[in-house]
């Protein structure tokens, strides 16, 4: 499997990102893409794209709004997308039409050498919160923008707000003890929870204009295929099953269970709905 090249102080994402944890966020990939369109509605509609722009859809997976934004540029414009992960990647180039003026690219955009103002937008839908150096990277992603280019992107709150995630969790922690707690500025998907520490990036890294609005989801983890199907969900998408990583089938059987008898309380016809909640971040280079 081919490694992109990377800042070395992002080898743990490169490693976790080409390995099973990519591999399964590849695999779900389709679920994901259902699970996730209230996100990239917000996105497409503060995007707002026209025929030829060109953009650039930073730690992009397997290509959902790329795909999407490449539909919008026609004619004359071209999506690139830049991901450290092979297995996504693939499954990017798979899925996406053949017309469409839409490339992917291994890369970690932390060092890729990016042609110079050669971009009209920069955008991610949670792909720019796993970066060890962030305004390194962001000022590496700064100077592919042209003069007045835009960035948009979509990035967790913290985790309270966001039951989608973490109420599995904690039904999970009635049989085993808890995961290491992370630092707020850990790489990971709370790690751009602080509108604080985001502005500070953004500012550092040489953007201006930069504000955050909150926006909040109601996320159908069943994607109306009931309940065993939201059940599988909360272990293939978040911290659940790693907290499970290690222990007996009786235990595992046991916290799934419990994760059953939680998400039954929300079933509502064949869905499971949990609420979210995102911030909407743009700034202008």
């Amino acid at each position: 499997m081919s490694l992109p090249l990377g800042d070395d102080r992002n080898a743990d994402q490169i490693a976790y990102w080409n390995g099973p944890g990519g591999q399964r966020w590849s695999d779900r990939q389709e679920a994901q893409d259902v699970l996730l369109a209230p996100v990239s509605q917000i996105l497409i509609d503060r995007i707002a794209a026209g025929p030829g722009d060109r953009i650039l859809d930073v730690g992009c997976g397997c290509g959902g709004l790329a795909i999407a934004l490449a539909a919008q540029v026609v004619p004359g414009g071209q999506v690139l997308g830049i991901d450290i992960s092979t297995p996504m990647l693939e499954r990017a180039r798979a899925v996406a039409p053949p017309a469409l003026p839409v490339e992917f690219v291994l890369a970690d955009a932390t060092v890729h050498p990016f042609t110079p103002a050669s971009f009209d937008l920069l955008v991610s839908r949670f792909g720019v919160m796993f970066f060890a150096d962030p305004v390194t990277s962001f000022a590496n992603m700064r100077r592919a923008l042209k003069p007045g280019g835009r960035i948009v992107f979509a990035c967790w709150r913290e985790p309270k707000a966001n039951p989608w995630m973490i109420a599995p969790l904690q039904a999970v922690y009635r049989h085993v003890p808890k995961l290491p707690e992370m630092a707020p500025e850990d790489p990971g998907p709370f790690a751009f929870a602080s509108e604080e520490r985001v502005r500070r990036i953004l500012g550092e890294a040489g953007f201006n204009d930069v504000a955050l609005q909150a926006h909040a989801l109601s996320l159908d983890i069943a994607r109306g295929q009931g309940l065993e199907a939201a059940v599988q969900s909360a272990f293939e998408i978040g911290p659940a099953s790693r907290a499970l990583e290690g222990h007996d089938e009786t235990t595992r059987q046991a916290a799934r269970q419990s994760v059953r008898d939680l998400l039954a309380q929300h079933l509502q016809g064949g869905s499971v709905s949990l609420s979210g909640s995102i911030w909407l971040v743009t700034a202008r280079n």
